[in-house]
């Protein structure tokens, strides 16, 4: 039995095509060909394939930027149907007939002209529109603060779903003060066939893998580099782009500009602690976990977090998860946590990104919520 067959109502609609077995998914996204400077192609790349495993049928299209042309890890994926375009009006005229008879489309946040794409989809789609926003608290900051290129309050309106990588409280914001129809938290994922642990000797005590980025800066500040300069004998590293030309490391702290996701195993399995580090507006709407923060845990690599509200909802802290404050916490971490009970957090925290937290976890929620939706249509 195909998922349409166990779906009567929807298995006689046109927004769901019996021949495929699936959903026709189409997703407008800031990038699945390069990683470089951003977290969004991670989380597309592995939710694309498991939604294409579960029988839909997804192409993601994604603008041909500069700055992800000369930096793409993955040009073609190996998984769905990718393409690129050079410009809004390109889109329209390629694409319409694609976002006509999708199931669902999708826009992403941060998508270039994402207000246009989003006003002709809401308005061309045959099937059901979703926003997927993978920067909630900065998208409603800035919102609420003037608006930004990608998202308004009249385009959250309109949209049938809104997706977010943040949950808790924010989900009932985003309908009660902005009006969506129905907010659902999808948040980031861990794939479990790309991280998982290397039997390796770890080169490094204390590592942290970001872009850089002004409001998260002091953070790194008081939880890596004040710890690495009161303890010279430690070894530190910090990897990622956009760092301001110049920055002053303390010498026991090496730098790496660029980590590639075929990479990024090797890199967690390389440190003994990894450090998660969370930007201020996503501390204060907190529920915004990381991607980094389920990649390192699923490479069976212990985690020590700051601390933000909705932490304990991914991982029991203390049991799954280190949190620390202050230099001196991370230190006693780092010095005085025997290998016994170092091995068994990092066990026990890739258990739970197995179970709740894996790529193929999200694409069965994706897929719930899109179905939930194309039936809440056909009742109208």
């Amino acid at each position: 039995m195909t998922l349409l067959e166990s779906t009567p109502e929807l298995r006689h609609s046109s927004l769901a095509r019996e021949r495929r077995g699936g959903l026709s998914i189409v997703i407008f996204g800031l990038s699945i060909t390069s990683s470089w400077g951003n977290g969004h192609a991670t989380t597309y790349r592995a939710l694309v394939r498991e939604l294409t495993r579960r029988g839909h049928e997804v192409t993601f299209l994604e603008r041909d930027m500069p700055w992800y042309a000369r930096h793409r890890d993955l040009a073609k994926p190996p998984y769905g149907r990718t393409h690129l375009y050079r410009s809004l009006a390109s889109a329209k005229v390629r694409f319409r007939g694609l976002v006509r008879d999708a199931d669902i489309v999708v826009v992403g946040s941060y998508v270039p002209d994402g207000i246009a794409i989003g006003e002709w989809v809401t308005r061309i789609a045959g099937g059901a529109t979703a926003f997927y926003d993978i920067d909630t608290p900065v998208t409603l900051a800035t919102l609420e603060g003037g608006g930004n290129g990608y998202l308004s309050g009249d385009l959250i309106r309109r949209y049938d779903l809104y997706l977010s990588f943040t949950g808790g409280p924010v989900l009932d914001r985003l309908v009660r003060r902005h009006g969506a129809r129905s907010a659902r938290p999808l948040y980031c994922s861990a794939d479990p066939q790309l991280y998982f642990p290397e039997p390796v000797e770890p080169c490094w005590d204390l590592g942290y893998m970001g872009t850089y980025s002004s409001d998260r800066q002091p953070a790194l500040e008081r939880l890596l580099c004040r710890p690495a300069g009161d303890w010279r004998p430690g070894r530190f590293v910090v990897a990622g782009p956009q760092y301001p030309a110049g920055s002053v490391w303390p010498s026991n702290v090496e730098r790496i500009e660029h980590v590639p996701p075929g990479r990024h195993r090797a890199f967690y399995a390389g440190q003994r602690y990894t450090l998660n580090l969370t930007r201020a507006a996503m501390v204060r709407s907190g529920w915004s976990p990381s991607v980094r923060l389920f990649e390192a845990a699923a490479c069976g690599t212990p985690v020590i977090s700051d601390s933000w509200p909705g932490l304990d909802h991914f991982f029991r802290p203390g049991n799954e998860i280190l949190v620390a404050r202050r230099p001196d916490e991370i230190l006693d971490i780092l010095r005085e946590l025997d290998e016994t009970e170092r091995a068994g957090i990092a066990a026990a925290a890739r258990r739970r990104v197995l179970r709740d937290h894996s790529a193929a976890r999200r694409a069965a929620e994706f897929e719930t919520y899109a179905l939930d939706v194309l039936r809440t249509r056909l009742a109208l």
